[in-house]
């Protein structure tokens, strides 16, 4: 908790609770763990502090699942008392490994039917809950959060429906698009950078990591990037280079005009490392092409950091440029589900969100202010200091 809030204004607004879905329990077992330790800690550490009763606990989970009928519909089920709680429903909606049965055919969930499933355990809490808040890590329909001609609205029209169903919080990180928010102007919203997480991952991991503007650049992979870089780039003290998108607008393939060639603006990246920031790997193509492009122009070594990584066209292409040199690591969050085979990668490494995770959580449990987690400066700055970088 922030040192300034006095021990009378430390209680929370009511007791806590977390419904994590099936996609995401491992996830919210580690986040729960860190939720425990941190309230012993800050009752250990206050001597005046008396708390309530539930305040400290082994675990806040609470026992819920998703189950299905043969046709494949589905129903929510709570199997604890939420009543009075400050329930926090955590929800995963790219975990495809889990499956379910039609009609004696076996189906892998898709995004859709996790959102339905979040739905499922909202309606099941009845009422009850004091205040509920979503997190949802990877915002479900973010990447079409604006209309362009004839289309949907997919993002804002859900979190219309959760504010409906009385969701007071949605808790996302890294959205595509944070305007999103102004779909629902009366209900919270708060999207998260995991910039301290991914500076941390690669100091761990990159012994030799030297941050100076003679040694490393920040390199936005498109236009839509630049502000993850702009930040970059201003708290490490580096240069910032782009690629933009030259696109074939005149057809469309997969729902999307065809890139025809990355087209690099800044200062030559030649005997640097550069670190290329965004918010996900989906197939990894755009991604793999610039690192290409940046080899090409003689970078020393190239990190990609994501928040999420999809890798929806598998791990092949990214073992071939490991092996020939293209890219050096590849970090990412465990926010959302991964392929196993991606952790025993050696170019691989892990961001760990669960401990931040719980410090937001305990944060708006106590309705304090946010505003440093959202804004890591400090924290970066600390980390700096203590490896004398």
């Amino acid at each position: 908790m922030p040192e300034e809030i006095l021990e009378e204004e430390i209680m929370p607004v009511a007791p806590l609770k977390i419904a994590a879905l099936e996609g995401c329990r491992e996830f919210a077992g580690k986040v729960d763990q860190h939720l425990a330790a941190l309230r012993r800690a800050e009752a250990s550490t206050s001597g005046n502090f008396h708390p309530m009763a539930g305040y400290l606990k082994d675990s806040y989970l609470v026992d819920c699942k998703c189950s299905r009928f043969g046709t494949g519909e589905g129903k929510g089920m709570i199997n604890d008392s939420v009543r009075g709680c400050d329930l926090f429903i955590l929800v995963d909606v790219l975990n495809y490994s889990l499956t379910y049965t039609v009609n004696g055919r076996v189906n892998h969930m898709s995004p859709d039917n996790h959102f339905q499933d979040l739905k499922r355990i909202i309606s099941a809490a009845n009422g009850k809950a004091k205040r509920i808040s979503v997190v949802m890590p990877f915002l479900y329909e973010g990447r079409q959060h604006k209309r362009a001609k004839r289309e949907s609205l997919d993002c804002s029209l859900a979190l219309q429906e959760l504010a409906q169903m009385g969701v007071s919080n949605i808790i996302t990180f890294d959205a595509h698009d944070p305007r999103v928010a102004n779909a629902i102007p009366l209900n919270g919203f708060d999207s998260f950078m995991p910039t301290y997480q991914f500076l941390k991952a690669l100091l761990e991991t990159v012994p030799d990591l030297q941050i100076d503007n003679d040694h490393l650049m920040v390199i936005s992979p498109d236009e839509g990037a630049m502000g993850r870089a702009i930040y970059f780039a201003n708290i490490l003290g580096i240069d910032m280079g782009m690629f933009y998108k030259r696109r074939d607008y005149s057809t469309v393939i997969g729902g999307k005009n065809p890139i025809v060639a990355h087209e690099f603006i800044g200062a030559p990246v030649e005997g640097k490392d550069v670190l290329i920031v965004d918010d996900m790997i989906s197939s990894g193509e755009s991604m793999l092409d610039v690192a290409y492009q940046l080899k090409e122009r003689k970078a020393r070594n190239v990190f990609v950091c994501t928040t999420f990584g999809l890798f929806t066209d598998g791990l092949d292409k990214f073992d071939e440029f490991y092996e020939k040199g293209y890219i050096t690591k590849v970090v990412t969050t465990n926010l959302n589900y991964r392929l196993p085979e991606l952790l025993t990668r050696p170019y691989y490494a892990e961001a760990d969100m669960t401990r931040f995770l719980a410090n937001i959580i305990d944060h708006i449990n106590h309705d304090v202010s946010i505003s440093e987690l959202q804004s890591p400066t400090g924290k970066i700055q600390e980390l700096l200091e203590r490896l004398d970088i």
